[in-house]
């Protein structure tokens, strides 16, 4: 078998720590040093089912605009654009400028090269910002930003998923609009705290792999008239 090579580090801003690149022959992998592997380009049919579960979700796909909190390897946007129309608008919030070098560089191959769509938007900036700055904007958010709820990258990561972050996404949606959120394992708190923000959610487990490997979960929360009162 292949070794791995290592081919580029970086940074993550807030003391996240730091992600490493690696390549064996066609396969790539981002790990956090000391922490073990994020994501693997094998293995992305969570990453797939986010995008596809939240497009299914909405009433005019056509034209939704959509924001993407996490770029990853790229995998989640090519699926947003699989689901929408030509008029649709995909903006990605992505924290660290060196994952979005990597996605226009050697990672771009694996997902189709989504970062050369017109469609696409990409702001280097935390989605948390992008989030509090845009009202009734989005027919739909995705976060895969982390392991989910329960934070591994930065620590930061966790107003997201607290009431005040889910009420910013609550109000960055349009009505009717939906936030899905990848997770690695279930969480019966933050499933109760997106029911008291006001919104109405399905819970979904995928597989890692297509109809293989780790089960994952994906909420799927859908804004409604009012916020909710935390």
């Amino acid at each position: 078998m292949r070794p791995w090579v290592r081919l580029d580090s970086t940074q993550v801003p807030g003391n996240g720590g730091e992600l490493l690149l690696y390549q064996r022959g066609e396969e790539f992998s981002i790990k956090l040093a000391g922490r073990g592997e994020l994501m693997n380009s094998r293995v992305h049919g969570s990453e797939d089912a986010l995008a596809e579960h939240a497009c299914a979700r909405l009433a005019d796909g056509a034209r939704a605009r959509l924001l993407i909190g996490g770029l990853g390897m790229g995998f989640t946007l090519a699926a947003a654009l699989r689901h929408i129309g030509a008029q649709g608008q995909v903006v990605v919030a992505e924290l660290v400028p060196a994952v979005v070098a990597w996605n226009r560089g050697v990672l771009g191959e694996p997902a189709g090269h989504p970062l050369h769509d017109a469609r696409v938007t990409v702001r280097e900036a935390d989605v948390a910002r992008v989030l509090m700055a845009d009202q009734q904007a989005y027919d739909a958010v995705l976060l895969d930003v982390d392991n989910g709820p329960e934070g591994l990258t930065r620590k930061q990561n966790d107003w997201l998923y607290s009431p005040g972050g889910l009420q910013a996404a609550y109000a960055a949606l349009r009505p009717h609009g939906v936030l899905a959120v990848w997770s690695v394992s279930p969480d019966r708190v933050f499933l109760s705290r997106l029911r008291k923000a006001g919104f109405e959610v399905d819970e979904v487990r995928v597989r890692a792999h297509g109809s293989k490997g780790a089960r994952h979960i994906i909420w799927l929360a859908r804004r409604g008239m009012q916020s909710g009162k935390f």
